[in-house]
């Protein structure tokens, strides 16, 4: 069965000057990567992670991790290399995010913060864990609907756990679980210590270095 957009009450942001919209268009497989945008089964989905495999007297296949921006289904799929995805229509405003509570967050239009509105866990998904009060991100839409946001690719965020290091610690050495003021967790280099401010790359979930030590 093709999933059918559901219309609830949504945030009029169409009025912005900074809205921006994308033109369809037809993907190839080379062109699908994270973030990418598509109509598939009728209905659109965001591509969250892609890998390619060789087959055979030179063949390939990809296969990606999807979900679906109507229900929040995550699925993974096997596309061969001829295959082509019809690009999602999609528009994009800036947003600024307030705060989370119960499985909703907050954000606000950046130019008027009484224009408040919640977006639910169930679109947002595993980019919760970056978010932090204060911050900019974009909305992409759909028919005037919020179906994803674009994250900072780099976010410096503040180390409030991380186990005791050993003497002599340095960036050659092993690694370890931190976590950061968001709740996310990431692994670091021994030498990194709580109220650190750590340097992450949002789509890999990677930690990238220390730009300040407590």
């Amino acid at each position: 069965m093709k999933p059918e957009l559901v219309r609830k009450q949504e945030p009029n942001l169409r009025n912005s000057q900074f809205l921006v919209h994308n033109s369809t268009g037809m993907l190839s497989m080379n062109d699908l990567q994270h973030g990418s945008l598509i109509i598939l089964e009728g209905g659109p989905f965001e591509v969250l992670e892609i890998s390619h495999s060789h087959i055979g007297r030179g063949g390939s296949n990809t296969t990606a991790r999807i979900r679906n921006c109507v229900s929040g289904q995550v699925l993974t799929r096997t596309f061969k290399q001829a295959d082509a995805f019809q690009e999602a229509d999609i528009e994009k405003k800036s947003i600024l995010f307030l705060y989370g509570h119960r499985g909703e967050y907050m954000f606000c239009d950046p130019k008027d913060r009484s224009r408040r509105f919640p977006i639910p866990e169930s679109v947002l998904g595993e980019k919760t864990k970056w978010l932090k009060p204060n911050i900019e991100v974009t909305a992409v839409m759909l028919e005037d609907k919020i179906i994803s946001i674009v994250l900072p690719i780099k976010m410096d965020l503040k180390v409030t756990e991380a186990p005791p290091g050993l003497r002599g610690d340095t960036a050659q050495g092993g690694t370890k679980a931190v976590t950061l003021e968001t709740g996310a967790v990431v692994s670091a280099p021994l030498f990194i210590n709580p109220d650190d401010v750590v340097r992450v790359n949002t789509e890999t979930g990677e930690y990238v270095e220390r730009v300040k030590k407590a």
